[in-house]
């Protein structure tokens, strides 16, 4: 059996133009994967034009010394990141601290177990804890005990019962 010359020309031919053809479309996925790549992972338009060139010009070496040099996160990466690390900054940072020794208390606590700083006062009413500075409770509307009243007009005022009229007003002082 013998192969005649110009059939083997031929079909060598045909193949060296399939493999012309692959390696020309391998050529140009790589430089458009190159480019989709670079794009997704840096915004600086310098190095998107020297990635792209490195695989163009190189061809599979490029592609791998562009593998090598390229950046680890995608910009979606970076983004995802940067908003877990402000979701746990914030977490930590909600943590009540006490003002006395700045370890962490919990919100429910009256005195701070470390160092014994009051933290919070009970309602006289309700009974649900309040801030130390406030003067009336949020929850309930009561006044805390102490509390001065500004801004009262004289109808405001409710009339003393008969047994604390006759008391001085302040100490000290004789009716």
């Amino acid at each position: 059996m013998t192969i005649d010359p110009t059939f083997m020309s031929s079909l060598t031919l045909i193949l060296a133009g399939f493999g012309a053809a692959f390696l020309a479309a391998l050529w140009l996925a790589l430089i458009i994967w190159t480019w989709r790549d670079i794009r997704s992972r840096t915004r600086d338009a310098l190095v998107h034009v020297l990635s792209v060139l490195v695989v163009a010009v190189l061809f599979i070496p490029g592609a791998l010394v562009y593998l090598i040099l390229r950046p680890g996160r995608t910009l979606e990466d970076e983004y995802q990141r940067t908003l877990e690390e402000e979701a746990l900054l914030t977490s930590i940072e909600e943590q009540a601290v006490c003002p006395g020794c700045e370890r962490r208390v919990r919100e429910d606590w009256q005195v701070c177990p470390n160092c014994q700083t009051r933290l919070r006062k009970p309602c006289q009413s309700c009974g649900r804890l309040m801030e130390l500075p406030w003067n009336i409770c949020p929850y309930c509307g009561t006044p805390a005990p102490g509390m001065r009243r500004e801004n009262l007009v004289v109808e405001d005022l409710e009339p003393l019962p008969a047994s604390e009229a006759s008391e001085p007003s302040e100490p000290g002082e004789a009716v």
